[in-house]
């Protein structure tokens, strides 16, 4: 296990859980090296994800039903507004299983809708071509693992970056696999993408509704799937919602604000 010679002190954990004035995504705490004597005044936390950097813990009810269900569901499906963590504890849980040697990649994919133009006419090579869409990802990978690293795992295969068009014909095996801004799939695409899932391997899929790039009137893949897939038991459905966003305090106002103008319109 990685962190098995690190530890988290318990009074530190509880005072990040109850300050809710914390402005960062995540409650995350530095790993300390401890000696090979045993503390018996300090643990982990009980619902955590490892990483090269910090041990990440979650901040709200929704959180915690998230990142229980990345650490053993196969399928997982994250929905809600910007700023709940959906994508930095997906990209967490993707850390933590492969320094586990759980799986052999991580692989990395989102639609490059917001381009409004074709992958292939995009300069550059296919990590420069599809960077400015992962950027997100990119920055929470960075935030978990020193940056040569994962400059080493891309050049290795180990991290693979990659438009959700290149995901066609491909069986994606030991692998953990995010989907993020999935509001902007169709339900073509989303089908394609679902049905890539190979042998021990693990998909998140992420998406806010409320902020879908498709044309009027085109269904978002993820609405489509939410709708058809939701009644599976083994495949979870988390809903987040304001009272998760754990980035400024304004943010949840702001998203609250513009909720409400568009129920009254």
């Amino acid at each position: 296990m990685v962190l098995e010679n690190y530890h988290v002190d318990v009074d530190i954990v509880e005072s990040v859980i109850k300050n809710p004035n914390r402005n960062d995504t995540f409650a995350s705490l530095s790993n300390k090296k401890l000696n090979n004597t045993p503390s018996h005044n300090s643990s982990t936390p009980p619902v955590h994800l490892n990483t090269r950097k910090r041990i990440i813990i979650p901040r709200t009810e929704n959180q915690t039903t998230y990142i229980k269900e990345l650490l053993q569901s196969e399928m997982i499906f994250g929905i809600g507004p910007a700023g709940t963590g959906k994508s930095y504890l997906a990209v967490a849980g993707a850390v933590d299983s492969l320094l586990e040697g759980k799986v052999e990649k991580i692989i990395l994919c989102r639609p490059a809708v917001e381009a409004g133009e074709k992958i292939g006419f995009l300069p550059g090579d296919m990590k420069e071509k599809v960077d400015p869409f992962l950027r997100p990802l990119m920055d929470a990978l960075n935030d978990m693992l020193p940056a040569e690293t994962v400059a080493k795992k891309i050049a290795t295969g180990e991290i693979e970056i990659a438009p959700l068009a290149f995901m066609r014909g491909r069986t994606l095996t030991n692998a953990y696999i995010i989907l993020d801004e999935a509001q902007n799939t169709t339900p073509t695409q989303m089908k394609m993408f679902l049905t890539r899932l190979g042998a021990n391997s693990k998909m998140v899929i992420n998406g806010d509704l409320s902020q879908s790039d498709l044309p009027h009137g085109q269904e978002s893949g993820l609405a489509h799937a939410q709708k058809f897939l939701k009644p599976l038991k083994e495949i979870p459905f988390i809903e987040f919602n304001e009272s998760d966003i754990v980035r400024h305090h304004l943010v949840s106002k702001i998203i609250s604000a513009y909720n409400a103008k568009a129920t009254s319109t």
